[in-house]
């Protein structure tokens, strides 16, 4: 390992792939000899991990980029990720980053640096993302957070959403191999952490890359769960279609996956899912979560909504809030449609303006405070299983914060409890005022821009 005094910030935005990849090139970085600092901190790298999902993730990584130039003027600069990607001339609209990484180049980051250490010139890493098969591994073994560590098991897409850019940056399916995934999960239970969380661009086409059948996201999980040490498995996004019978009665003799699922819906009406190129119905999406409520008790079942997509009626989305009002699902995250360069829909005629996505967005969000509330009120005064995650200090009073299986958030007041254990309480109603406030302490602490 060389050795350097050199020092390294992480700024990460989007989604879980974006946030296991910061770990891993910090681990890379760590075992070059850098220190990691916390962002905002006097770096002499700093690194931004972008999202490029909506226009507003766009513009955030964009405004990241300028806060650490103005907060660390003299730090070197390096921006990766989905956005950097999706950028057609960086170079040009970019002028304050240093070094460019594209997506599959992130793990070449250590020697990218030391190449910058010996010539001090611009550099662009950026490969044409769509015409690569090589899957871009990773082996960590500690995580951002130290409680719950997220594993990457593939990368791409290869569905082609009306809406969505991901495709075009993410490039096409690319499964990792098995025993990498194993190895690592392996590793991470020795190091303590007792959850995982499978993750992936589309993590329910791992192995459709590969000739072998036995390759699939079912088994995966059975070899998972066999790992001594871990004790949650939990599942990241999930396509509605793969929720069949064969695949629910798999998983449920699963003791360590946890009843928690994330089915994309995206709009509650058929015309509208044709259009956005999605590949069920909504019949089918009702299918898949009955199965999952005959397996398990009390599921929690939580999904996407994209209101405002072009050609959305009043008749279509009053369509889709009846839906939604029908399945009651656990919570809804709610997504006013965001116009994407390069994507299909960004021709679609009929656009929505945005008074009318914003009026849909905000009915939908109140339905899904009021379905999140009813079903966290089933568990009162049950015995919960909670990961301990991190201490918060409200009014002078210490809590501990933590998830239960099924991802209900709960505050422990309590003197001394140990993140990353795994600790049985009786759950209580605790207002809303502090769980909020709770999530605003622990937003500040993990991103320290506030």
């Amino acid at each position: 390992m060389s050795k350097t005094s050199k020092t390294v910030s992480f700024l990460t935005l989007g989604c879980k792939v974006n946030q296991y990849e910061s770990d891993g090139m910090a681990e890379n970085l760590k075992r070059a000899g850098y220190s990691i600092v916390e962002f905002g901190e006097k770096a002499d790298y700093t690194v931004i991990n972008t999202c490029a999902v909506t226009n507003i993730a766009s513009r955030k990584s964009r405004q990241m980029m300028s806060k650490a130039k103005k907060i660390n003027k003299d730090t070197v600069l390096i921006a990766c990720g989905c956005y950097i990607q999706s950028v057609e001339d960086v170079l040009n609209e970019l002028p304050i980053v240093d070094i460019f990484l594209g997506n599959n180049q992130k793990n070449e980051i250590v020697s990218f640096i030391s190449e910058y250490e010996e010539n001090h010139q611009r550099q662009n890493h950026i490969i044409d993302i769509n015409h690569t098969s090589a899957y871009e591994n990773f082996a960590i073994t500690m995580t951002e957070g130290h409680t719950r560590a997220y594993v990457k098991v593939q990368d791409g897409c290869n569905r082609f959403c009306t809406y969505c850019i991901i495709p075009y940056v993410r490039g096409r399916v690319r499964s990792r191999d098995i025993a990498e995934i194993v190895n690592e999960v392996t590793a991470l239970a020795k190091a303590g952490y007792k959850e995982i969380v499978v993750t992936g661009i589309h993590v329910t086409s791992y192995g459709l890359d590969v000739e072998d059948p036995e390759i699939n996201f079912s088994n995966l999980l059975v070899r998972l769960n066999s790992i001594e040490g871990i004790e949650r498995i939990r599942m990241g996004s999930l396509e509605p279609n793969v929720i069949t019978p064969e695949f629910v009665n798999t998983i449920k003799g699963l003791k360590k996956l946890c009843p928690h699922f994330h089915l994309s819906l995206q709009s509650g009406s058929n015309a509208t899912l044709k259009r956005m190129n999605r590949h069920y119905t909504t019949e089918e999406y009702a299918y898949g979560v009955e199965l999952l409520r005959e397996a398990y008790d009390r599921p929690a079942i939580t999904t996407d909504v994209i209101v405002g997509f072009p050609g959305e009626t009043d008749e279509e989305f009053l369509e889709t809030y009846k839906y939604l009002e029908e399945l009651n699902l656990y919570e809804m995250h709610i997504f006013p449609y965001s116009k994407r360069k390069g994507t299909k829909a960004e021709n679609f005629s009929d656009q929505i303006d945005g008074n009318t996505k914003h009026s849909r967005a905000e009915r939908l969000r109140k339905m899904s405070a009021a379905n999140k509330s009813t079903f966290e009120e089933t568990f009162l005064m049950e015995e919960l299983e909670v990961l301990i995650e991190e201490a918060v200090e409200i009014n002078g009073e210490r809590y501990f914060v933590g998830h239960t299986t099924r991802y209900v958030k709960n505050a422990i007041k309590a003197d001394n409890l140990n993140p990353g254990n795994i600790s049985r309480i009786s759950a209580h109603k605790i207002s809303h005022y502090l769980i909020n406030r709770v999530r605003t302490l622990l937003i500040q602490r993990r991103i320290n821009i506030s």
